[in-house]
């Protein structure tokens, strides 16, 4: 069964992702960690759309989950013609007072996941001269980020491997996408713990249907990097025209506390 495969499907772009395909007709393999909403999207794109949906509650920031994806879908005779790297997340506070775990999982997760399951899968897309690959990554991954370090870090990893996979690909048939959006309506604020924040008080917001829209045409058109909204755009073209310790001094203002003395600029 030829399948669009795509993981955090249950919330934010991820899941407009989904639903974009599933408009489209396109038969879908969902990996979350969440099985109760894995099961809720079954049903009701089954149900609406007619297509075929094939579910999978794993947690890809284990070192082994990735791999079990694609066994599962060898099993299954899951033929991934689409793979969307969506999962990720953030984290937000001081580097020497974060959460040892949790930014281990973020670099499992933001990194050796995208990683290993692009390898996996993109094997067998090369065998068949076909197939499409979406890496979602972020604006952050052009830039520096004090209070989120370890994550903008991860995003940079992101862009740069993509890019260079991508040239690698050249003329196999196969297409790898960045999408880089900026900050957007999902669980990513609450779960990065970024309440406390500038980041999503100073710039604007995009809704996560948008970016997804944005993302699926960059994608099936075969672009390199996709950079959503004019403002992320002008941001990262304006970041090389400014020494890097000026990028840093605004970006530090920018996601620093939510009061008036981090705000003067």
């Amino acid at each position: 069964m030829l399948a669009v495969l795509i993981t955090g499907a249950t919330s934010g772009i991820g899941y407009e992702l989904a639903k974009i395909f599933a408009e489209k007709k396109y038969n879908l393999f969902l990996v979350s960690r969440n099985e109760v909403k894995l099961n809720s999207i079954k049903l009701d794109f089954e149900t609406k759309f007619g297509i075929k949906v094939i579910i999978l509650s794993k947690d890809l920031s284990l070192s082994q989950s990735s791999e079990e994806v694609y066994k599962f879908a060898q099993t299954n005779n899951i033929d991934v013609e689409i793979l969307v790297n969506n999962s990720g997340f953030g984290h937000w506070g001081n580097f020497f007072e974060t959460d040892i775990e949790k930014e281990n999982r973020m670099i499992n997760l933001n990194i050796n996941a995208l990683t290993l399951m692009t390898k996996y899968f993109l094997s067998d897309m090369v065998k068949c001269k076909r197939g499409k690959i979406l890496n979602v990554a972020s604006v952050a991954g052009f830039f520096y980020g004090p209070f989120m370090s370890v994550y903008y870090a991860t995003k940079s990893y992101v862009v740069s491997f993509s890019e260079a996979i991508r040239e690698e690909l050249e003329e196999s048939g196969v297409t790898v996408t960045t999408l880089c959006p900026g900050p957007t309506v999902t669980e990513f604020e609450k779960n990065a713990e970024l309440q406390n924040s500038n980041l999503f008080k100073l710039l604007k917001v995009a809704s996560a249907d948008k970016v997804a829209k944005y993302g699926y045409k960059a994608l099936m058109a075969g672009k390199g990097v996709a950079i959503y909204g004019i403002l992320n755009k002008s941001m990262v073209f304006m970041k090389r025209l400014f020494p890097s310790f000026i990028v840093l001094k605004l970006l530090k203002k920018i996601q620093g506390r939510a009061n008036r003395k981090s705000l003067t600029i």
